[in-house]
């Protein structure tokens, strides 16, 4: 079993002086791990344990998320702004060209930051990630569009009681399973603990920064992008994807020209905490495979 190794934490301005939270574990080439909204670094626990034996893995707090504040301007809220976070840690930390993994809304984060800045990414690992609005389908149905307008305007009329309800409905045991299965963790698979660091990490995020965070995700389109990324690409979905079906994992694929595509057996919405070996074992494989 790999050993636990140290790791190194520190916050870096960013261009909005906004201090970005984040944290580097061992010595070699550079991994930075991107997780999605309202997410923690613990859904990438697994993956920062092994792969930093090998290389040096960076993962950071998105801005208004854990130990990352909310910007003082809250303009600044968007996805381009969190592109930027991401290009001004790589630079913070003098890497010059890295390895970008991106699970989820992360990884429409970083095809804005490609979009930014293609120079600085040598390899792309792309777990059950969308490049467009993912409402479109989430499980297996438009409604969720629906329900998300209806949570807009609740929170714009009664915006203390929103509040309220939404840390009380994800802290309490039913509110957990519901937070989990939202989420898109297998309840066979994924242990109770990641399940509980996960739901007190939603309730923990402001309400206004989830709202508009995921108003901003709806509205992007990186689609257009993907046929420019001329970098190795891995494209990793989980069977049993019902948050993000695996439609919009073949769409990158057949977009990115020369990328590879790999079907997570049983994985769900969160691949790499269900069947951590598995997707490590193939990431590994993939990273050696494009010479990283």
């Amino acid at each position: 079993m790999p050993t636990l190794i140290p790791k190194q934490t520190g916050f870096f301005e960013s261009f909005d002086g906004t201090p970005i939270y984040y944290e580097v574990r061992g010595e070699g080439k550079p991994l930075f791990l991107v997780y999605g909204i309202v997410c923690l670094m613990n859904h990438w626990q697994h993956q920062i344990k092994y792969f930093s034996q090998k290389y040096k893995v960076i993962t950071l707090d998105l801005r208004g998320h854990h130990s990352t504040p909310v910007p003082q301007n809250r303009d600044n809220l968007t996805i381009d702004s969190i592109a930027q976070d991401i290009i001004g840690l790589a630079q913070h930390l003098g890497i010059k060209k890295a390895s970008f993994w991106g699970h989820s809304f992360g990884t429409q984060l970083l095809v804005r930051a490609y979009d930014l800045k293609p120079e600085l990414f040598s390899n792309l690992v792309l777990i059950n990630g969308f490049a467009s609005n993912p409402l479109n389908g989430m499980f297996g149905t438009d409604v969720v569009n629906t329900v998300f307008d209806f949570a807009k305007q609740t929170y714009g009329m009664l915006p203390e009681t929103f509040s309220y309800m939404w840390k009380k409905l994800a802290t309490n045991p039913i509110g957990m399973r519901l937070s989990a299965l939202a989420g898109g963790f297998n309840l066979n698979l994924t242990s109770f603990k990641d399940i509980e660091i996960y739901a007190k990490g939603v309730a923990s995020i402001e309400t206004d920064v989830f709202l508009g965070l995921f108003e901003k995700m709806m509205k992007y389109d990186g689609t257009s992008v993907l046929d420019r990324i001329d970098c190795p690409a891995l494209i990793i979905t989980g069977e049993k994807d019902t948050v993000t079906p695996k439609e919009f994992q073949e769409i990158m694929y057949k977009k990115i020209k020369g990328s590879q595509f790999f079907v997570v057996p049983h994985g769900t919405h969160c691949s790499q905490l269900d069947m951590p070996d598995f997707v490590n074992m193939k990431i590994e494989k993939f990273l050696k495979e494009v010479g990283y």
